[in-house]
């Protein structure tokens, strides 16, 4: 298989919402059911994301995934508690992955993207987003501590060291 990685545009748009409701709805169906909820959603923050240059799409044909990609400090990861991170250098921090579903492998492709570009890594997710912890720490990340999101809610906090 032969992913791409590229920014995304405005055309784009339809698609990456279409990706944010069935990552939405995978969440519902493993135990995930507050997260990207009312308030919390994703998409207030995508058009913004691409007028800044930070939203990107993995495809082959189609777009079957889409993440936001933020190069330097993070007002999120401020604060840490409950734990600390493991390296105050410079780092890039990986924002609201979603994925269609179809193409397997996904966090592996933006990460490596990512890490190439800034190996240097941090990224949070909800409590109950087992299945995005798993793939964090299956492919390195180490949970460092709780961070708060801007409407206050906590997120587990992951960093990948090079």
């Amino acid at each position: 298989m032969s992913c791409t990685i590229r920014k995304a545009t405005p055309r784009d748009l339809p698609r990456i919402r279409e990706i944010y409701e069935m990552a939405r709805q995978f969440m519902r169906k493993n135990g995930n059911h507050s997260q990207w909820g009312k308030g919390d959603e994703p998409e207030a923050l995508i058009e913004g994301d691409i007028c800044q240059g930070n939203l990107y799409v993995l495809e082959e044909a189609d777009i079957h995934a889409v993440f936001a990609f933020i190069i330097g400090e993070d007002p999120t990861y401020l604060e840490i508690e409950e734990g600390s991170w493991k390296s105050e250098e410079p780092y890039a921090a990986v924002h609201r992955v979603a994925s269609d579903g179809t193409v397997q492998g996904v966090l592996g492709h933006v990460m490596d993207y990512c890490s190439a570009q800034v190996p240097h890594l941090r990224i949070d997710t909800h409590t109950d987003n087992k299945v995005m912890q798993h793939v964090l720490e299956k492919y390195g990340f180490v949970s460092c501590g709780i961070v708060h999101v801007p409407d206050g809610s906590p997120r587990i906090a992951y960093e990948l060291l090079p």
